[in-house]
């Protein structure tokens, strides 16, 4: 299942990456947030997977009660993306500075609690590491092959 759940966030991490490359809409201008170093911040993706015993309007109601738009995320924290996964229910990724990741996390368990079951994991942004990686790869291929 773990496995599963891993491919299915590399999965959603490379369409998110292919979506915002080809988007023909510009983007707004990125938030001093966003132009953090990556030691700055920590990737947290949070699954909210639906409580389908209840209907919408009741998840809709309890929504409401727990304050669940006021409170998640909290101020200040960035979203990165929020997805609905059709069968799954939410998956959504903040870059959260480490200093308040437990205020992350409590704003999950007020809020989000009694609404859906939710999981966390931590990530970190590889991109750029990965193209260079990939750019010294194809360059010690072409040395070879020129040999």
């Amino acid at each position: 299942m773990k496995t599963l759940l891993l491919c299915f966030l590399a999965s959603l991490a490379a369409i998110t990456s292919f979506a915002a490359e080809t988007s023909a809409t510009p983007e707004p201008k990125p938030s001093a947030a966003s132009l953090a170093a990556p030691q700055d911040y920590v990737l947290m993706h949070f699954i909210l997977k639906h409580d389908q015993s209840r209907n919408l309007a009741e998840i809709q109601q309890v929504m409401k009660e727990n304050k669940f738009w006021i409170e998640f995320p909290p101020e200040g924290i960035e979203i990165d993306s929020w997805y609905v996964v059709i069968g799954v229910g939410q998956v959504v990724t903040l870059r959260v500075p480490p200093a308040r990741l437990r205020e992350v996390n409590l704003a999950i368990e007020r809020s989000a609690w009694k609404i859906f079951r939710t999981e966390a994991y931590a990530a970190y942004d590889l991109k750029k590491a990965a193209q260079s990686f990939r750019e010294k790869a194809k360059a010690e291929a072409a040395a070879t092959t020129s040999k």
